[in-house]
């Protein structure tokens, strides 16, 4: 089964290689591809991209509700990668869209584009959908033992206030919904329409494939290496608050 790994990228010029790296390591056995949207860098990631993997399509290449077949030209030979420009910043979960409408996998994971998080974890995750076969949807946590970087205790309330909030809206026991590594199948992803730019795409997912009531979810325990702000993490405190609020806009109005 191909997988497709989503990688959302904005201003990682000092991590983007060594993650792309330990992406193409995991996994041998499995063909791969890799889907990288840049969102609009200014660091000098943009050009390192298109000097490595270029030339780029861009977002206006991707035919509306369109295949990855819009941009097989951004394929260079021998490398399982497929790279798509952003005209300008759009957000992560913009990011996100623009690379499900790209990716062509049986199975379809994100990964960011910094070093928070370890690739090697994508090993049990996978072998749950497509080898044991139990699972259609995998997500990672943070909360489950692996090690785990001690940072903000702000962050640690937020994430796990958010989980819980929506565990009782949804009725699951996911520990950690705002987590980086989530992956299912194609079905799964035929089924999203994920409208959220900002990082409430994170909830937004979740709530659909809650709500679908058919999907087998599963947890599995992952590493976190998290960033401090001055070594380049993005999200803040209105981002939890938003997060709240979108746990309950996606359940009682989730067509909005």
């Amino acid at each position: 089964m191909k997988l497709s790994i989503l990688i959302p990228i904005y201003n990682e010029i000092t991590t983007i290689a060594e993650v792309l790296e330990r992406v193409a390591g995991v996994l041998p056995q499995v063909e791969k591809e890799r889907v990288l949207v840049d969102d609009g860098s200014n660091d000098g990631t943009r050009e390192w991209l298109n000097k490595t993997f270029g030339p780029p399509a861009r977002e206006a290449e991707l035919a509306s509700g369109g295949s990855a077949s819009a941009i097989t030209r951004s394929l260079q030979a021998g490398l399982d990668v497929k790279l798509v420009f952003h005209d300008r910043n759009k957000g992560k979960g913009g990011a996100i869209q623009t690379a499900m409408r790209a990716c062509s996998g049986d199975v379809i994971v994100i990964q960011d584009a910094d070093l928070e998080y370890d690739p090697h974890d994508l090993v049990e995750m996978y072998d749950l959908i497509a080898t044991r076969r139990v699972a259609d949807v995998v997500y990672g946590s943070r909360f489950w033992g692996r090690p785990h970087r001690s940072l903000f205790f702000h962050h640690y309330i937020g994430n796990r206030l958010i989980s819980t909030f929506f565990n009782i809206l949804y009725n699951q026991t996911l520990s950690d919904i705002e987590v980086c590594y989530k992956m299912f199948t194609r079905p799964v992803l035929e089924t999203l329409n994920i409208t959220s730019n900002d990082f409430g795409f994170e909830v937004q997912i979740s709530a659909q494939i809650a709500l679908h009531r058919r999907w087998r979810i599963y947890e599995t325990a992952i590493s976190y290496f998290g960033r401090t702000y001055a070594e380049g993490k993005k999200i803040n405190w209105k981002d939890g608050v938003k997060g709240l609020w979108y746990v309950a806009k996606f359940r009682f109005a989730p067509g909005n």
